[in-house]
């Protein structure tokens, strides 16, 4: 008789992006570089909304929504990820307003039960030629409702 692995929480809000950790986001200890958290929950945000149509390629005047600046990004590490593999990245919005948002993530196991470390970033919507804030489109405010964690 083999024991089965508990089921995977269910996600009330956000999704759950996979992301993978190689052998050299490794740090001389063995641990998951903390600078590296940050660029895996960027891979995972760029992937979700890519998969909405919101990219970069390469021409910001076309870019629309996605061209957009970090404002601010906290982090809080909980504990260490000590080998490669396949990990996760939950996503969420927790603010959205009409030329910036705020949203928050944890990076956890594969299936989002154990948290090795979480925070929130902001970003605003910039205008190509100004550099100025400008308004998130309707397109995309549609698809960031979908996102947003219930008050509470």
């Amino acid at each position: 008789m083999t024991a089965e692995a508990p089921p995977a929480p269910a996600l009330s809000y956000g999704r759950l992006i996979p992301v993978t950790v190689h052998f050299d986001d490794l740090d001389a200890l063995g641990l998951l570089h903390n600078a590296r958290y940050p660029l895996l929950v960027e891979r995972a945000w760029t992937e979700l909304w890519q998969d909405r149509g919101v990219r970069f390629e390469g021409d910001w005047a076309a870019a629309g929504d996605a061209c957009n600046a970090v404002r601010e990004l906290r982090i809080g590490y909980e504990a260490p990820v000590t080998r490669p593999g396949t990990y996760a990245v939950h996503l969420w919005l927790d603010r959205l307003g009409t030329t910036g948002l705020t949203y928050g993530f944890r990076f956890c196991s594969a299936d989002g039960a154990v948290t090795y470390a979480r925070g929130s970033r902001v970003l605003v919507r910039l205008d190509a030629g100004t550099l100025r804030p400008a308004p998130w489109s309707e397109a995309f405010r549609a698809a960031a409702r979908q996102l947003l964690r219930p008050a509470g």
